[in-house]
């Protein structure tokens, strides 16, 4: 029974800082894209944080945009490096690799701590 309890506190341990670090990580990249671009909003950035990635489509219904602003909006970012363009298929798709990295990393590390 003690295990049990020990597993469910680590795994509450590892939830905790998990979403700390996405909290740090909001705020960075909130005070990163508000010091350097002019379109930044508050919508964008929930945008790059919903999902661990997004697309052209998105980003135009969630922020009201034309899909010539949205696509203008993430190609700078990716070029900047806040976020990771892919192409698949004939698709393209924008990575929050920070974001992305630390959501895997509970399934695929043990937790340093």
């Amino acid at each position: 029974m003690v295990y049990m309890l020990d597993a469910i506190a680590a795994t509450a341990a590892e939830t905790v800082a998990t979403i700390v670090a996405i909290k740090e990580l909001l705020q960075t990249t909130k005070q990163r894209v508000r010091e350097s671009y002019r379109f930044y909003s508050q919508d964008l950035i929930n945008n790059l944080f919903n999902h661990p990635y997004t697309r052209v489509e998105f980003m135009q219904r969630e922020l009201g945009v034309s899909r010539l602003t949205a696509t203008k909006y993430l190609d700078t970012l990716a070029q900047d490096g806040v976020l990771q363009k892919l192409k698949v298929g004939r698709n393209n798709y924008y990575v929050n690799r920070p974001l992305f990295d630390l959501l895997g990393r509970g399934a695929d590390e043990p937790q340093r701590g």
